[in-house]
C-alpha cells in the first residue's frame, strides 16, 4: 500500500522521488527508455533477477536500468514498511545537463558486461550523505529549484563513478545511449513473474497488441496471457515442492497480485489447493 509520495521534477519530469510503502506491497515502474537508482532509507524491499530474489535492506540502494529489466520491488510480509529515495536519469535530460559531453559513467565500457540491467549498491558512507541532503529539501522544499535539481544530478552521478561498483554501474548506465537489442523472446521470459500488462509487453517489443499478440502466437503457439499464466504457476508449483516459503510468499514470487486469485487459479489448474498441492509432493 503506497502511504505517502512526494516528488521533484526538472524539465517537466519526474526527478527525484520519496515514497513511503506498507507491506505487502509491489511497486512497479513505468516502461521507459530511463535509469532508476532506489535508496532504502527505513525497512527493505526485494528485487527479482532471473531466478534470484535480492533483498534490499536499509541504507542499500539499487541501479535498475529500465529498458530491459524488470521494473518492479515487492515486500511480501505484512505491517513492514518501506521507504524509498528514488533518483531517475533520463537520457534527454542528461544530454542537456551536459552539453559538452556525457560523463563516462554514461559511456561504453571497454568490457561490456552483457546483458547487465541492474546493480546492487552496497551501504556507502558518501551516498547516505547524499541522501542525508535530499531529505533536507523535503523538509524545505521552498528552497527547491532547478539549478538546485541539477546539481543534485550531477553529484549523484559524481558519486557512483567513485563508488566500488563504478565498472558494473557503468554497464548498465551506459545502456541508456547504446541499449542492447532484446530479442523477443528475451523480453518475454524476463518478465514472465512481473506484472506486467500485454500493452506493456508490447511496448517493451516496439509493436503494436495485435501485431504482439501474433508474433506471440507464432512463437509460443498459445497465447500472451495462457502461456504466462501457466508459466507462473509452473514456477509456484516448483517452488511449493522444493522450498518451505509460505503460501503468501510465493503467490508473490509468481507475480500474482493476491492469495485468492494464486489459490484460484492454482486450483483450476492442478485441481488442489497450493497447500494439499505440497503435502501431496512432500508426503505429509
Amino acid at each position: 500500500m503506497l502511504n505517502d509520495y512526494k516528488k521533484y521534477e526538472l524539465f517537466g519530469k519526474p526527478l527525484i522521488q520519496k515514497i513511503d510503502l506498507s507491506a505487502p506491497f509491489r511497486y512497479d515502474f513505468p516502461i521507459a527508455e530511463q535509469a532508476c537508482f532506489l535508496y532504502v532509507l527505513e525497512g527493505e524491499f526485494r528485487y527479482q533477477r532471473n531466478d534470484e530474489q535480492i533483498n534490499f535492506p536499509t541504507n542499500y540502494a539499487l541501479l535498475l536500468n529500465c529498458i530491459g529489466s524488470g521494473k518492479q520491488i515487492q515486500n511480501a510480509k505484512p505491517g513492514q514498511g518501506c521507504q524509498v529515495i528514488i533518483v531517475t536519469f533520463y537520457p534527454d535530460i542528461l544530454k542537456r545537463i551536459y552539453d559538452r559531453e556525457l560523463p563516462a559513467l554514461f559511456q561504453k565500457p571497454k568490457q561490456l558486461i552483457s546483458n547487465k540491467s541492474n546493480e546492487k549498491i552496497s551501504n556507502d558512507f558518501l551516498v547516505e550523505k547524499y541522501i542525508e541532503g535530499l531529505l533536507f529539501y523535503f523538509e524545505n522544499p521552498a528552497l527547491v529549484n532547478e539549478d538546485i535539481l541539477v546539481l543534485k544530478l550531477k553529484e549523484i552521478i559524481l558519486l557512483l563513478a567513485q563508488s566500488q561498483n563504478a565498472e558494473a554501474i557503468q554497464s548498465v548506465l551506459s545502456q541508456l545511449f547504446k541499449p542492447m537489442s532484446y530479442s523477443f523472446k528475451q523480453v518475454i521470459e524476463a518478465n514472465l513473474f512481473s506484472q506486467l500488462t500485454i500493452d506493456q509487453l508490447a511496448e517493451l517489443n516496439n509493436l503494436s497488441v495485435s501485431s504482439f499478440k501474433r508474433e506471440f502466437a507464432k512463437l509460443y503457439n498459445d497465447s500472451p496471457g495462457s502461456y504466462i499464466r501457466t508459466k507462473k504457476l509452473e514456477k509456484a508449483a516448483e517452488l511449493l515442492t522444493i522450498t518451505d516459503k509460505r503460501v503468501s510468499d510465493i503467490a508473490f514470487d509468481c507475480g500474482f497480485n493476491d492469495l485468492a486469485t494464486f489459490t484460484k487459479s492454482f486450483g483450476d489448474k492442478y485441481h488442489v489447493s497450493p497447500t494439499a498441492y505440497r503435502q501431496e509432493q512432500k508426503g505429509v
